[in-house]
């Protein structure tokens, strides 16, 4: 079966459609799937509920979905670094459904294992759990949470080969692989393609069995706060 296609744009032909759930991979700007991102912009799809960590910055990443008006719900665990995500929220525009950063990625790993929900203990007594269902373990209190099974999931990885075996390199590989699980479709796009093999087989992140269609591209890799300190004197 063919998974390498030659853009973002042809990986997603036919593949999106107005009121889906996606999935975005990444964590700030670090392992966003950019292009993918930059292809759903131009396609005009509408009503977009998209879950993701976070949703980039203005005018980079997420935000340039949110700027478009394509996105109706997020489904995120922060919303800083993002003024205009902050504006709709608050005048009205978009729907916001706040995650713990661990309950939004057990969500999406939870729906690619799976299991349609779970109970954690994260959120008890708070507004997390409001209309939610509590039960009692072992003296305890835990709320269950339902799992993620978004209509497509976009991610970006390091290296790839072409039946989709991926490596994701440090903080990138933080929500990448649990969103790439939850999708029934998994849209991945990469730095590198290599041929079978050539992966080290204990260095793999991800199963290509999660993914169906792959494009290879150069992105721009944002900072998304510069830190510096003044060098020290000689």
């Amino acid at each position: 079966m063919k998974k390498v296609y030659n853009s973002a744009s042809e990986a997603l032909d036919g593949v999106l459609s107005d009121g889906m759930l996606i999935a975005a991979g990444g964590f700030g700007l670090c392992g966003i799937p950019e292009l993918l991102i930059d292809a759903i912009v131009d396609s005009s799809v509408q009503n977009l509920t998209v879950a993701s960590n976070n949703a980039g910055v203005d005018g980079f990443g997420l935000g340039k979905l949110l700027e478009s008006r394509q996105v109706k719900k997020m489904m995120a665990s922060y919303v800083g670094e993002n003024a205009e995500f902050m504006r709709q929220y608050l005048s009205g525009e978009l729907e916001l459904e706040f995650n713990p950063q661990g309950t939004l990625a057990e969500r999406m790993r939870a729906g690619g294992a799976g299991i349609p929900g779970f109970y954690t203990k994260t959120g008890v007594g708070t507004q997390i759990a409001e209309s939610k269902e509590v039960k009692e373990f072992d003296g305890q209190d835990y709320i269950l949470e339902r799992a993620i099974f978004a209509d497509l999931a976009i991610v970006k990885a390091w290296k790839a080969d072409t039946t989709g075996n991926a490596v994701f390199r440090k903080t990138a590989r933080n929500f990448n692989p649990p969103a790439a699980m939850c999708g029934r479709i998994c849209v991945l796009e990469v730095e590198e393609i290599v041929e079978p093999g050539q992966l080290d087989a204990d260095s793999i992140h991800l199963p290509g069995i999660y993914v169906h269609r792959i494009i290879q591209g150069t992105h721009e890799k944002r900072i998304e706060q510069r830190t510096t300190r003044p060098r020290p004197a000689a």
